[in-house]
């Protein structure tokens, strides 16, 4: 991991099972900060594809590879950057709003997980970096 944020944790949810197999329970507004309220999942990305690319005005999420691998780089409101290697199906990260996220170098077999604190609304994503640094900058003053 790089820099830390402040804003941004990483999350270890409980590893069930026995000779069966694995079993990992995640549960909205206990094992995450927040209620479910929109849960999609990306595959079939090539490693060179970037994903997101964006910042969010209200929505928190939660990302977990639950299969394969890819990598997370955030960019928080105070412009601190991190990647995380999100490679355990057990893990994920929880991102605030207002963070913005790239994901990338996606492996083959790769599913990535997202959990939403809210409904999709496309007004309310920033999809340039420089209008986010901008509006970031205009919060603290």
């Amino acid at each position: 991991m790089q820099t830390e944020t402040t804003e941004v944790k990483l999350i270890q949810f409980k590893e069930n099972g026995d000779e069966r197999g694995r079993l990992v329970v995640v549960e909205g507004g206990q094992d995450i900060p927040f209620e479910i309220k929109r849960v999609f999942y990306i595959y079939g990305s090539d490693p060179d594809v970037i994903r997101g690319k964006h910042a969010n005005r209200r929505s928190e999420f939660v990302l977990i590879n639950v299969a394969g691998t890819s990598k997370v780089r955030i960019t928080d409101r105070s412009g601190n950057q991190m990647t995380v290697n999100l490679n355990r199906p057990h893990s994920g990260i929880y991102l605030p709003a207002m963070i913005w996220k790239e994901m990338y170098d996606f492996s083959l077999d790769s599913v990535l997980l997202v959990l939403c604190s809210e409904h999709y609304d496309p007004n309310e994503y920033i999809r340039d970096f420089d209008e986010f640094m901008k509006v970031c900058k205009n919060a603290k003053a």
